[in-house]
Formats: C-alpha cells, structure tokens, sequence
C-alpha cells in the first residue's frame, strides 16, 4: 500500500472546506444556478495527482528510472515475480504517472489476484487518471477480499465524497474505518471527514456504530 495514497494525501486537508464545496455545488445544481460552474475550479482534481486538491500547479516527482531499470530486469528474467511487479507499479505511482502505474497494478493482480493493497492501489491510480468509476469498482474487488481493509474503506469514501458526490456513501464508508480501526490515521482522517460533512450540513457528526463480533 503507497503512502502516498488518497489516505494520506487528503488527511491534512481541511474536510469541512472541501465538503463544503460539494455540498455547496449539489444545492447549486439542485436550482439550476450557475454557481456550481463558478465554483468548478475550487473542486479536487483527482487526474493530476494527489495534491491537485490542495491548488496551484506543482511538478511531479521525479521517476526513479534506476530502479524503474532494475525492477525491469528482474521481471525479464522472472515474469512471475509479482513483488517486482508491484515495486514498479508503486514507483510509477510515486512519480504520479498513473497510466504505467495502472499497467503494472494490474499485471501484479493478474499473478495475484488476492492481494487488497496492490488492488486498492490499483483503484487510486484509475481515480487519479479520472476514472472514478473504475476505481469505484477496484474497491469493490478489494473490499470482496478483504470487507475490513480500512484503507480501502477510506479511499472509497474520499472518491464517493469527491469523485461522485454522494455524501451519504461516504459517510457509511467512514463510518466503517472508524468502528474497525479505531486509533489508525485511516479512523482519524475518516474521523474528520464525518465532522466535515456534519459542519458543512450545520449538524452534530453521528457516532461511530459500535463494534461487532470479529469473524473467524
């Protein structure tokens, strides 16, 4: 799992902000006004890399071409090494060229296809090159492998928040990481997700529902 993924990235941003935005935007297009275009440059920008959100033009990091050559050699010599193939996929992520991200993310999952972390990094990389449904999807996947990975269940809440503007999605997907990882940066960043819809609705945040019996 990257570090640098939507978890992280979005943690020290401020929720109330942005989901602000969103809410502000959904009432905009409720009436019909064209506020909601005027706003549309305060919106993340998830196909620019993670901290598009934050504004202003940035260069990407650079790519490790190093190790990009070394990873390359080992998978020539053994196509089936799927931690060579996840290693590439993360260096290119890391370089936020998602594109060649995407493509090793997914020829690790075809060697390993149970793997929740390369799959949900996988689903970062299709939201950040813009295809949020797809990335919708690969949570999805991971979730059917693993219904407690709280990093997917972060992400999967930020791209429901962002990506479709579907606040109630997002909040139950928080929700999750809150009750089954209490203490992690996952449950904080989702804690502040919650009281960040709840002060841009002008409400209280829920609680958390408590937890349930862990299965075998």
């Amino acid at each position: 799992m990257r570090s640098e993924s939507i978890v992280f990235a979005i943690a020290g941003i401020c929720f109330g902000i942005i989901l602000g935005w969103v809410i502000g935007t959904q009432q905009a297009a409720r009436r019909g006004a064209p506020q909601a275009q005027l706003q549309q440059s305060a919106a993340p920008a998830p196909a620019t890399g993670g901290n598009a959100a934050a504004g202003g033009t940035r260069q990407p990091p650079p790519l490790d071409e190093g190790k990009v050559q070394s990873l390359l050699t080992i998978i020539k010599s053994d196509p089936k090494n799927v931690g060579a193939h996840v290693q590439l996929a993360n260096a290119y992520f890391d370089a936020e060229r998602y594109p060649d991200a995407i493509k090793w993310y997914e020829e690790s999952l075809k060697l390993d296809p149970k793997n929740p972390d390369a799959s949900t990094d996988l689903g970062v990389s299709y939201y950040y090159s813009g295809r949020t449904d797809d990335a919708l999807r690969q949570f999805d996947y991971s979730l059917k492998l693993n219904p407690a990975h709280p990093k997917t269940l972060f992400n999967q809440g930020i791209v429901l928040a962002f990506g479709k503007r579907d606040l109630q999605g997002a909040t139950s997907a928080w929700q999750k990481v809150v009750q089954l990882a209490p203490g992690t940066p996952e449950a904080q960043a989702a804690q502040q997700g919650l009281q960040g819809i709840a002060a841009a609705q002008g409400r209280a945040p829920a609680p958390a529902p408590a937890p349930g019996p862990s299965g075998g």
